[in-house]
């Protein structure tokens, strides 16, 4: 049985639906010894793990982060949070002791201006590039018409290149 282009879109459709469908928790890294009994602060730790990156991974949050450096975050940011920080304290102190670079959203400061500018940097040099590209190809002058004749110097030509060809083959 052969399926057709409109069955297999359909059924891509359907995994991807499913995929998108399945719960966000499923995805997360927490492990359930991480968990906090009070719900509260674990929605805020939650949500503060959501904000900090994996710094073994880089591109995850360490609420995605499978990494064990991510897993002692994730118990860094909830011992902090049962000693009684607040969700800035908290972040400041991770932040005190890696860097900027743990916050998946940076701030905007004179230290991340490039970072914040550089996406837009990158799209006005590539609107310019192809706005170069394009005016050159308009500025081309366009070829003459062509009268099906040749220019007295293109007949001179002609006739002694089929004059020599004559030559050669008597």
């Amino acid at each position: 049985m052969r399926f057709s282009a409109t069955r297999s879109a359909a059924a891509l459709l359907t995994a991807l639906v499913a995929l998108t469908a399945i719960d966000a928790r499923w995805a997360q890294a927490v492990t359930p010894q991480e968990v906090l009994e009070d719900a509260a602060l674990e929605k805020r730790a939650r949500e503060l793990s959501a904000e900090l990156r994996c710094l073994v991974c880089q591109n995850q949050s360490i609420d995605d982060s499978d990494a064990p450096l991510a897993h002692d975050l994730r118990v860094l940011v909830r011992e902090r949070l049962t000693a009684g920080d607040t969700n800035d304290e908290v972040r400041e102190f991770v932040v005190a002791r890696y860097g900027e670079f743990v916050l998946l959203r940076p701030p905007f400061s004179l230290q991340t201006l490039l970072l914040w500018l550089m996406p837009l940097l990158a799209l006005a040099a590539a609107v310019l590039i192809l706005w170069r590209s394009f005016g050159q190809r308009r500025a081309a002058p366009a070829p003459a018409p062509s009268t099906g004749k040749l220019s007295p110097e293109e007949q001179a030509a002609l006739d002694a290149l089929l004059k020599n060809e004559r030559k050669d083959q008597s």
